[in-house]
């Protein structure tokens, strides 16, 4: 056979390569396997973050309000009554109902005391594996956490592409503040997960008005149907309705009703005639009547909606909404409480709203920037999320802040991105409790959607930079495993540093209380221990045998002084007297201190 020829193209002549057909084939294969990277990376990030949570659930003893909700939502699954925690409404703790009926705890319901004392009580007095009940109670919060990360990044790929929703859903899974709370038995979490569904579904009702507005109003009711905080959003998510049911319309997507002057089906008759000239006008005139009709219609489903969320929620405890607190409910006076008795809620839903408006009147303490006080300053929440938000959330959330507003494609979503989370922080910054940034946990939670859009920015080198930060802030909250709660980023000198920063839920809630058992166990049996411990488990429980410095002469208090940070940041008299004489030796959870005297 002859030896295959080749044959040698003329000088100026061009040769189609035959490894285009090859790339083409190779570019194909690749785009099929990045549709299937996408679900696998969500997935991967799903499950860091329950991998984070689940393990601070269970290596963290019951914070301070934790035993309450537990006991109410045992008392909800036994009796059936609105009896404890009256200033929050129930649905929260139905939630975590569904992990307690699991747990399926002794509890006695002839106990009587406050409902703290009943928290103590089914914790540790009844019988129950403490560690394996709250477990349990965490979970149901666990997973719906998880599930607000899959409307993080439905929002933001909606808004921006599925490079920007991976970005927002990065972000999201990697939070220091959602990790914590949202591993938590509480109802922080919940009610600003449930906001954030609300939006999301009012801006996809700009397309399906009739499937997205009943939607988002159940999730605004299950809002505020878990905690009265969320109130604030009741306004604003009725004028972004109003305003998604005309978008829709001038979309053609949806027609609520038929257009005047349309021919009937079948052959019939015209609309009435018009003057030459006049009927672009009447048309005008009834096209816009018709769209004030339908915003109104829009924003009445969604308010009606999430009412009945509400009283559906005070139903399924007790269908005959009995109210009988153990402790009084303060009357409320003047124009609030007129104004709450105008709302169309269960009675227990106002009582409750009394209780939240005398803990607002009490002289609560603050500690920020190493400055204790009286009362409360407004700008604590915002000082406060800047230490303990990860320094590439804040950036990149900032930047699609500004993006959103600047880029035409995208600034119709301002409204729906920036309101929301701009009232609700305003509102919890006039309140007056200044505990930690558990109040503003939806700040994070719409700032990693805002930091989709900062993906859309076409300068040169955004999108390699916008991944570095993301890179960033997971490495910034990866440093904090397992100690969530206690987070500072790295611009207030990290964990190590926010117990001189700030005190309460920010740092030191009760949290390491079985640590530091472990602690005094490993590395001083037998020594003599004082203690002075911010929570509401039981030192004796977990073995520790200690004594309060504050009960004896200071010159008896001889061996281990251990103290919570947050009782460390309020230290007066006595116990900065004992505090400052002593030489500190360790910490425990980056929430207690050790001291040696």
């Amino acid at each position: 056979m002859a030896p295959e020829q080749r044959t040698v193209p003329a000088p100026g002549v061009r040769v189609p390569e035959p490894s285009r057909p090859v790339l083409a084939g190779a570019y194909a294969r690749l785009r099929r396997h990045r549709r299937g990277l996408l679900p696998l990376l969500v997935v991967l990030l799903l499950a860091q973050m329950a991998v984070a949570m689940v393990t601070s659930a269970v290596q963290q003893t019951p914070t301070i309000d934790e035993p309450v909700y537990v006991a109410t939502a045992t008392d909800y699954l036994h009796e059936h009554r609105l009896r404890y925690n009256p200033e929050h409404p129930p649905l929260g703790k139905l939630l975590i109902a569904a992990g307690v009926a699991v747990a399926d705890p002794h509890y006695d319901p002839s106990y009587t005391g406050t409902q703290g004392a009943v928290g103590r009580h089914l914790l540790y007095e009844s019988g129950n594996d403490p560690w394996r009940l709250m477990l349990w109670a965490r979970l149901p919060v666990i997973a719906l956490t998880l599930l607000c990360g899959l409307v993080v990044f439905a929002f933001a790929r909606d808004l921006t592409g599925a490079a920007g929703g991976t970005a927002a859903l990065a972000l999201y899974t990697f939070s220091p503040d959602v990790i914590a709370h949202g591993s938590l038995a509480t109802l922080d979490v919940p009610a600003a997960g449930f906001v954030l569904t609300s939006v999301w579904l009012v801006w996809r009702a700009r397309r399906r008005p009739v499937l997205c507005l009943p939607a988002a109003g159940a999730a605004l009711g299950a809002a505020v149907a878990t905690k009265m905080s969320a109130l604030p959003a009741v306004p604003v998510l009725m004028v972004l309705a109003a305003v998604s049911v005309p978008a829709a319309e001038r979309s053609a997507a949806v027609s609520w009703w038929p257009r005047s002057g349309r021919r009937a089906a079948g052959g019939g008759q015209r609309g009435p005639a018009v003057p030459a000239g006049a009927g672009g006008a009447v048309r005008g005139a009834a096209g816009g009547r018709r769209r004030v009709v339908a915003a109104l219609v829009g924003a009445g489903v969604v308010v009606a909606v999430a009412v009945s969320v509400v009283w559906l929620a005070y139903l399924v405890v007790d269908p005959r909404l009995r109210f009988s607190p153990v402790e009084p409910v303060p009357a409320v006076a003047g124009l609030r409480g007129r104004l709450a008795g105008l709302l169309p809620v269960p009675p227990a839903y106002r009582a409750g709203m009394g209780m939240q408006f005398a803990l607002e009147e009490r002289p609560w303490q603050g500690f920020l920037f190493g400055h204790l006080y009286t009362g409360s300053l407004w700008y604590y929440l915002p000082a406060a999320l800047l230490v303990k938000t990860p320094l590439a959330l804040l950036a990149l959330g900032a930047a699609g802040a500004v993006a959103v507003v600047a880029r035409r494609r995208l600034r119709s979503a301002a409204p729906y991105l920036l309101v929301p989370p701009a009232v609700l922080l305003a509102a919890a910054m006039t309140g007056a409790r200044d505990f930690g940034t558990r109040y503003a946990v939806f700040v994070p939670m719409f700032l990693a959607v805002a930091a989709a859009c900062a993906v859309t920015v076409r300068l040169r080198g955004s999108r390699l930079l916008a991944a570095a930060l993301v890179a960033c802030a997971a490495v910034s909250s990866l440093r904090a495993f397992p100690y969530y709660l206690p987070y500072a980023n790295e611009a207030f000198g990290g964990p190590a540093h926010t117990h001189r920063l700030l005190h309460d839920s920010n740092v030191d809630w009760g949290q390491d209380l079985g640590r530091l058992a472990d602690r005094l166990r490993d590395r001083y049996p037998g020594e003599r221990v004082w203690l002075v411990y911010k929570g509401s488990g039981v030192p004796s429980y977990y073995g520790i045998r200690a004594a309060d410095p504050r009960t004896v002469p200071p010159d008896r208090v001889h061996g281990l002084l251990v103290v919570s940070d947050s009782a460390v940041a309020k230290a007066r008299g006595r116990l900065a007297g004992l505090i400052a004489s002593s030489r500190p030796v360790g910490e425990v959870g980056r929430s207690i201190s050790l001291y040696r005297r």
